[in-house]
C-alpha cells in the first residue's frame, strides 16, 4: 500500500507516536514515505516541541508537515474534545515535493508575503496541488493565496488554518521543526493524480439572476429588481422547511464560470448575506460584487451539508477502481457535532462512499480550497484532497 494512516487517542505523546509509527510501518512495509502529515490536538500542548522531531525520526519521511487542531480526523473518526494524534503517509512515485515557509511583513507599500522558492513556478503543467497550513493569528491567508495565484496560476491550494488555541497557542510542523507563525506548505509536482473536492454545505433555491447594479459588497439589483424583492418572490413558493432555513440565514452563490450553460453544486462560491435594507431592498454580502455576475440564493443546515458532500463525492469513482487511494480532510470547526446530529459525519461519509481508504485531517479555523480555478478561504466547508495511485 502506498498510503497509510494511523490515529492514537493515548494521553501519552510517547505512546501515541509509538502506536502511529508502528501502524504506519506495518502498512507501508519497507517503503519510505515521501510525504507525512501530522495533526495533533491541544491535549498534547506541553509536548508540541517534540512532536515533529520524534515523528521524523520514527517515520524517516522525506517531507513532514502538519499542525495543531481543535478536533482531529483519523480513518472514519473525528476526535472532538479528546486527545488525538493522527499521522498520514504517502509514497508518491515520480512526484517532486517542494516545501516552503511563508512569512508576512507590513511595509510602507503594504503587506509583504514572502518565502516561496524562486523556481516554484517551473514545470507549471506538472504541478498537481499546493497543500497549505497556516497559523491564524499571524497569517492573512488572502495574501498567501494572491502570491500563489501569481506564481502558480490555476493550481489548486488545499488545507486550512490551525485551530484550537488562542494567540501564540497554535503550532505548525515542518520536517523536524515546530513553527509558531506564518504558513507552511508543500508543492506537489508530478506523481499520482490528485483530486480536490470543496463541499460548501449549501444547496440552491429559486433560479439564477444576473447582478445589474452593485457597489462593492452591496447588491442593489438582480435582473433590474431589488434582491430583497427577488428573495421574497422565491420565498412564497418554498416548502415550509426551506422557509425556516431562509429565516435562519440565507447565503448567496456566485457563479465561477459564466461560460457554462447550466450551473450545479460546485459551480458556486458561497458568500454570506450580512443583512438587508428594507427601505432600498439592497443586500449586504461577504464579498465584492460586480455587475454581470450570475448569482443564486442558497440555504444551509445539517441536511443540506450532508446532501452536498454526498453529491460531490458521488462524482468520484469508487476506491476499488484504482489500486489505492488516500485522502486528507480539512473540515470547518463549525461542522462536526456543532452542525450534525451524529459524530464523525464528514469522515464517515467519505469512507462510506469512497473507502476504505487511509484518511487524516483536522477541524480548521478557515478551510482552503478551489472553486472553479480560483482558491479561497472558506467557512463551514469540507475541503478534501484525494490521492490516486497510477
Amino acid at each position: 500500500m502506498p498510503f497509510a494512516a494511523a490515529l492514537s487517542n493515548s494521553r501519552s505523546l510517547k505512546s501515541a507516536i509509538e502506536e502511529t509509527s508502528r501502524s504506519i510501518a506495518e502498512a507501508l512495509g519497507d517503503q519510505t514515505p515521501d510525504l507525512a502529515c501530522v495533526f495533533v490536538s491541544h491535549h498534547h500542548a506541553n509536548e508540541f516541541e517534540f512532536i515533529a522531531d520524534h515523528l521524523q525520526s520514527a517515520l524517516k519521511a522525506k517531507v513532514l508537515l502538519g499542525c495543531t487542531g481543535e478536533s482531529i480526523v483519523g480513518g472514519a473518526i473525528e476526535c472532538e474534545d479528546a486527545p488525538a494524534l493522527s499521522v498520514w503517509c504517502a509514497v508518491l512515485p515520480g512526484a517532486t515535493l517542494t516545501t516552503f515557509h511563508l512569512t508576512f511583513e507590513q511595509t510602507p507599500d503594504g503587506l509583504l508575503c514572502s518565502g516561496l522558492p524562486d523556481d516554484v513556478g517551473e514545470h507549471l503543467d506538472e504541478t498537481r496541488v499546493v497543500m497549505l497550513l497556516g497559523e491564524p493569528y499571524s497569517s492573512p491567508p488572502q495574501s498567501a493565496l494572491q502570491l500563489l495565484a501569481s506564481e502558480l496560476p490555476g493550481v489548486p491550494v488545499v488545507g486550512g488554518m490551525a485551530s484550537g488555541g488562542g494567540p501564540d497557542e497554535n503550532r505548525l510542523f515542518l520536517y523536524n521543526q515546530m513553527i509558531d507563525t506564518g504558513m507552511i506548505g508543500v508543492v506537489v509536482r508530478g506523481g499520482p493524480q490528485i483530486k480536490t473536492i470543496v463541499s460548501q454545505g449549501c444547496r440552491p433555491i429559486g433560479t439564477t439572476f444576473v447582478v445589474t447594479k452593485a457597489e462593492r459588497n452591496i447588491i442593489h439589483e438582480l435582473g433590474g429588481i431589488t434582491p430583497l424583492e427577488r428573495l421574497e418572490k422565491i420565498y412564497v413558493d418554498l416548502p415550509e422547511r426551506d422557509r425556516q432555513l431562509v429565516n435562519n440565514g440565507v447565503h448567496l452563490g456566485v457563479v465561477m464560470n459564466e461560460y457554462q450553460e447550466t450551473f450545479q453544486r460546485g459551480d458556486f462560491l458561497i458568500v454570506n448575506v450580512h443583512g438587508a435594507d428594507k427601505a432600498s431592498g439592497a443586500l449586504s454580502t461577504g464579498g465584492l460584487m460586480r455587475v454581470g455576475q450570475t448569482v443564486q440564493f442558497h440555504i444551509r443546515d445539517a441536511d443540506t451539508a450532508d446532501e452536498d458532500l454526498r453529491h460531490l463525492l458521488e462524482r468520484c469513482p469508487p476506491a476499488k477502481a484504482t489500486k489505492a487511494r488516500g485522502g486528507l480532510l480539512f473540515s470547518c470547526n463549525g461542522r462536526g457535532t456543532r452542525m450534525f446530529p451524529d459524530p464523525n459525519h464528514d469522515a464517515a461519509v467519505i469512507q462510506e462512499l469512497l473507502g476504505p481508504l487511509p484518511l487524516a485531517g483536522f477541524f480548521a479555523q478557515g478551510e482552503l480550497g478551489p472553486v472553479g480555478r480560483k482558491n479561497y478561504i472558506h467557512g463551514f466547508t469540507a475541503s478534501i484532497l484525494l490521492f490516486e495511485e497510477d
